[in-house]
């Protein structure tokens, strides 16, 4: 920890002379982290010579330490040792310098060393491949820094769940490590977490394969919800579509988002799609609308119009997916309207 503690203390003249060598930007760094500026000891060219060493070139050096200017407080010992570790999972130092780069403070954050070595090794052991965890360290790092005990628990949960559930052991390797590379936050959560929203989805009469199903299309995130906030989301769809806990239970199936989102969001979206002249059959029909936001509905709504679709006569599926999907499906419906239909039986239309 650093002192933070700026009004009685002053610049050090040989650290700002040493940025300012590297061309970096001094005043950037006194308006995001002065306090950096203000330690005794720091490591300046030490670690640029180090950056520099696997091969970053001058901008680069510059860009790093403008945006992460306490990693020149930590010592070359350690950088030399964060850098050992990464090594681990990077194919050669040019990845690794341009993840540095890209994420610098995931890189720079040393603390942890030990319980990220343990991690890595873990991770690596599981299965995963070298260049996800490549994408956990900068994406996730938090979840290196559990103890490893703590993330080996965690997946031995999944992994008792998945067997109790129904799943094959033949599989389960398969749906932890996708389940992991979907949501490496996953990790983060608690064994009581994860028991108590399975036994709300089970109390609610959803069968373990069906459990299974929503697991794997809700790519773990179900574990981030609680059973209160669920139940509500529920609640309020049950009221909307005015349907049976059967036929709610085969929408949320459909579209787990309905489980997913909180009310304020589902109402907040459901509201979006009737402003368009859109109807609550029409949503029921293809629930899966509720995916997406009302800007990105609008958007999709205003290219269709634009094609002469008509969004509140015809179905909604035209609106739903990616945005790879909805492209794909906007151009099927641009190639029909511009392909001229000729029918040889009709009569032919003579204006007088």
């Amino acid at each position: 920890t650093y002192t933070t503690d700026t009004k009685s203390r002053e610049e050090n003249k040989k650290t700002i002379e040493s940025l300012y060598r590297l061309s970096v930007d001094i005043k950037k760094i006194r308006r995001l982290k002065e306090w950096v500026l203000l330690q005794d000891v720091a490591y300046v060219k030490e670690i640029a010579g180090i950056l520099q060493e696997m091969g970053a070139d001058e901008t680069a050096v510059a860009n790093i330490l403008e945006r992460c200017p306490e990693a020149i407080l930590h010592t070359p010992a350690e950088i030399n040792s964060q850098r050992a570790l990464w090594q681990l999972v990077c194919q050669n130092e040019k990845q690794l310098i341009k993840l540095i780069e890209q994420f610098p403070e995931s890189f720079f954050t040393t603390e942890y060393h030990e319980n990220q070595k343990a991690n890595i090794l873990f991770l690596q052991e599981l299965g995963l491949k070298n260049n996800i965890i490549t994408r956990f360290l900068t994406s996730a790092p938090s979840i290196f820094y559990n103890p490893v005990e703590k993330n080996k628990n965690m997946i031995e949960t999944l992994q008792r769940n998945y067997l109790s559930l129904g799943g094959s052991d033949a599989n389960m390797k398969i749906w932890i490590l996708k389940l992991l590379s979907q949501n490496p936050f996953i990790l983060l959560n608690t064994s009581t977490a994860i028991q108590e929203n399975l036994e709300f989805l089970q109390q609610n009469d959803f069968t373990d394969h069906e459990v299974l199903q929503l697991l794997s299309k809700l790519k773990g995130f179900i574990f981030q919800l609680s059973s209160t906030t669920m139940q509500k989301s529920m609640l309020f769809s049950k009221n909307v579509f005015k349907c049976s806990d059967q036929e709610l239970k085969q929408l949320v199936l459909k579209c787990p988002a309905l489980l997913y989102y909180s009310v304020p969001v589902l109402e907040e979206r459901l509201e979006g799609l009737l402003k368009e002249g859109i109807s609550v059959a029409q949503i029921r029909e293809t629930p899966m609308v509720l995916e997406l936001t009302t800007q990105i509905v609008q958007y999709r709504i205003k290219k269709l119009s634009a094609l002469g679709y008509d969004i509140k006569s015809g179905t909604l599926e035209s609106l739903n997916g990616t945005k790879k999907d909805f492209e794909v499906n906007y151009g099927k419906i641009q190639s029909k309207k511009e392909r001229p239909i000729f029918n040889p039986v009709a009569p032919i239309q003579i204006e007088d």
